[in-house]
């Protein structure tokens, strides 16, 4: 069956279309959620809850980008909002100070794994990681980023060259070290 022809009948409400197209797509979602959660569980929650959400938003589904990217920003949404809701104190960021940099200013030695700076990433402040892994590891675009968090393009270019920052002096203080 194709997919958009399985997606039309999870419109209809077929449990049989939804069951299909949740096994097609769980473990790929499942792995995007542990990468913002690393806690199996709460990966596993999120994930239980961006299909619920997914399949009763399906009439809004239009066909413009594919299902699975489609989904996968519905499973990051779920994944921000419950890290979000888990932290206790929120620490405003003022933007107007903010300037941008240049972008070609930073690499990262080709001795570190991706493991590494992965981990890495997991320690970045929250307003740098969401950024960040969205850019790096999930490959989203600056407008593209900016509307999932739903700040302004210039905010989320400062906000990578920031995190970025952070993530090079992070790596230093593991001695894997990087270039500037």
């Amino acid at each position: 069956m194709f997919q958009i022809d399985l997606v039309e009948q999870c419109k209809t409400n077929d449990r049989k279309a939804q069951v299909k197209l949740y096994r097609q797509y769980c473990n790929g979602m499942y792995c995007v959620a542990m990468r913002f959660l690393n806690d199996p569980n709460d990966a596993e929650d999120v994930l239980q809850e961006a299909f619920i959400k997914a399949f009763q938003k399906m009439h809004q589904f239009k066909g413009e980008v594919t299902f699975g990217s489609w989904l996968k920003r519905i499973v990051i949404n779920k994944c921000i909002d419950f890290l979000k809701a888990k932290r206790e104190n929120l620490v405003t960021l003022d933007e107007g100070y903010m300037h941008i940099e240049d972008e070609t200013d930073w690499y990262v030695d080709d001795g570190i794994s991706i493991e590494i700076v992965k981990e890495a990433i997991t320690r970045l402040a929250d307003t740098y990681r969401y950024v960040v892994q969205l850019f790096l590891v999930e490959g989203y675009d600056h407008k593209e980023i900016s509307g999932i968090l739903d700040i302004t393009e210039t905010a989320c270019r400062t906000r990578l060259l920031r995190g970025k920052g952070q993530l090079k002096e992070l790596l230093k203080k593991e001695n894997y070290g990087t270039g500037s």
